[in-house]
């Protein structure tokens, strides 16, 4: 399978797999905070599931459509995961917009938002870089 491709069905795996982590009780505090960390909530597991299907279904329907969803994605999810490292919120899910910045500890913003830039920045890499490698 093209390696491009490849990457959109793991996407659609990690993604699909933070919703269903979200409702396992022994991965929440005793305050309901994920991983201790943070919470998600349905707009956040519907953002999860429909990138993850996103990426699902253009790993299925193309190499082109694989490239593409990961330059869109890549970025969007990388810089999200910026935003949220510097003022504890980011803007996929509203969050910037309905609250605010808020003061949380830096360790906490940043273990909160590594999955974005982790994910993101992978991501852009395999959209751009990856994909003329392989071309």
């Amino acid at each position: 399978m093209d390696p491009i491709r490849r990457w959109g069905w793991i996407y659609f795996g990690i993604l699909v797999l933070v919703v269903v982590v979200g409702y396992i009780p022994a991965f929440e505090d005793a305050d309901g905070n994920l991983f201790g960390l943070f919470k998600l909530d349905l707009y956040d597991d519907a953002l999860h599931l429909a990138s993850g299907l996103w990426g699902g279904i253009a790993a299925w329907h193309s190499r082109r459509a694989a490239e593409q969803y990961f330059r869109i994605f890549g970025p969007l999810y990388f810089l999200d995961g910026v935003l949220g490292l510097i003022t504890g919120m980011g803007y996929l899910d509203g969050g910037i917009f309905l609250y605010g910045p808020i003061d949380l500890p830096l360790l906490t913003r940043f273990f909160a938002n590594l999955p974005h830039l982790i994910l993101g920045g992978w991501a852009a890499y395999v959209g751009y870089v990856m994909a003329r490698k392989t071309a």
